[in-house]
């Protein structure tokens, strides 16, 4: 049984009754990521993810993994471009202090001076690692060649500029106007009580400020060009083209598309680029939506000496694809993707996490039966047509390790 109440300061409880399960999955959800960024502050989302593990008013670093640790459960967090999550896993007993910690955390975080550069060495080291990781970093590229000079073309973790310069007023400034009652949502799912959940959830939470947080400035696709010209053992491809967001009539039978062209082992780029040619070890395309755009994307990791040519074959499967999609790749891209949808809910931590996109992204809780009957709908039409305009461009590229890639029209 779903269930969804708000609070009076516009904090969305939302929860999903599992009963044959004993433990539960339970997250604060916030609408608000590196996108919301500036250029000097970037990295100020994720910072202060990290920052308020090392301690609240009441608690120390220690302290707070002792104490969900204690109870044999998990504490945990992430940023993305548009949301951070704070979530936790433990037995249905201990729902209120896993609660009470995720609280702790965002509420009364101590942002003690010497502790912000000590994780700023960290971030630093983070962000190395994630350079040295070629099939990591070309992501960070492609979307540095989409969105040139917006916030959503910025790392998320920062650079060295803008991550020296964060301040402890930077981060009680994030969360002072980001973190607002209609930008946050507590869901969780498993064996959950929702009206004790909404109980803590207004202790906790229910003088947190109202409103939501500041609106962010309209993605603009561009189809630029990053080559990363360090020396790897193989060259790293991506190209991308402006998808849909959310709430674009295009989305699912985007969705479907990339899911026939680069979705699995039977896709076609799989096939002609990895079973036929033995040109790429790993070739796949997927999508990332946000509310009012998308980036569609194909990566592919090949040997330096066959990097042109599996690049103009991944270029020609795309619009053979998008021109000549049968039916029965049409079944399969369905079935996948219910299945994909319907077994993510099978575990408490998919279902909080489902709920809470669903608020975040739609503004409403959509149920799995509707997503796949919406699924289902979706004719070799529309797919072909949505695919269509999808491959014809134009693209962004980023690549490492490639000496020669020609840039797609």
């Amino acid at each position: 049984m779903t269930e969804l109440t708000t609070l009076a300061n516009g904090v969305r409880v939302v929860s999903q009754t599992m009963p044959h399960v004993e433990t539960v999955s339970l997250g604060l959800h916030v609408d608000t990521g590196a996108r919301l960024e500036t250029e000097r502050t970037n990295g100020v989302a994720h910072l202060l993810e990290h920052m308020v593990f090392k301690g609240t008013a009441t608690r120390s670093a220690r302290a707070i993994a002792e104490e969900i640790e204690d109870v044999g459960g998990s504490l945990n967090a992430y940023t993305a471009r548009d949301m951070t999550v704070f979530h936790a896993r433990l037995l249905a007993e201990d729902t209120a202090l896993g609660l009470d910690l995720i609280a702790d955390l965002v509420r009364h975080p101590r942002f003690d001076a010497d502790e912000i550069e000590r994780e700023k060495a960290v971030v630093l080291q983070e962000l190395g690692e994630a350079r040295d990781t070629p099939d990591d970093i070309v992501f960070d590229h492609l979307q540095a060649a989409a969105y040139p000079g917006q916030a959503l073309g910025r790392s998320i973790l920062g650079d060295e500029t803008s991550i020296a310069a964060i301040t402890a007023d930077d981060l009680r400034d994030w969360l002072a106007v980001q973190y607002r009652g209609g930008s946050c949502i507590v869901a969780a799912a498993g064996k959950v009580d929702h009206d004790e959940l909404v109980v803590l959830s207004e202790r906790l939470f229910g003088d947190l400020a109202a409103g939501t947080r500041p609106a962010f400035v309209p993605a603009a696709f561009a189809p630029g060009v990053v080559h990363d010209r360090r020396k790897f053992e193989q060259a790293h491809l991506t190209l991308g083209a402006s998808a849909p967001g959310h709430h674009h009539p295009d989305y699912d039978a985007v969705a479907l598309f990339v899911m026939a062209a680069g979705g699995g082992a039977s896709s076609r780029l799989f096939q002609e680029l990895r079973e036929e040619r033995g040109l790429a070890y790993s070739v796949y395309a997927s999508t990332t939506p946000y509310a009012d755009a998308g980036l569609f994307s194909v990566y592919l990791a090949t040997a330096k000496k066959d990097a042109a040519r599996a690049w103009d074959l991944a270029v020609d499967v795309l619009a053979t694809t998008a021109a000549t999609l049968s039916p029965a790749e049409l079944a399969r891209a369905k079935a996948q993707v219910r299945a994909g949808l319907l077994m993510s809910l099978e575990a408490p931590g998919g279902w909080a996490e489902f709920l809470a996109r669903q608020l975040l992204a739609h503004g409403r809780l959509q149920t799995p039966a509707e997503l796949v009957a919406r699924i289902d709908a979706v004719d070799l039409d529309h797919v072909r047509a949505a695919a269509g305009r999808l491959v014809a461009g134009p693209y962004a590229v980023a690549d490492v390790g490639a000496a020669a890639v020609r840039r797609a029209a």
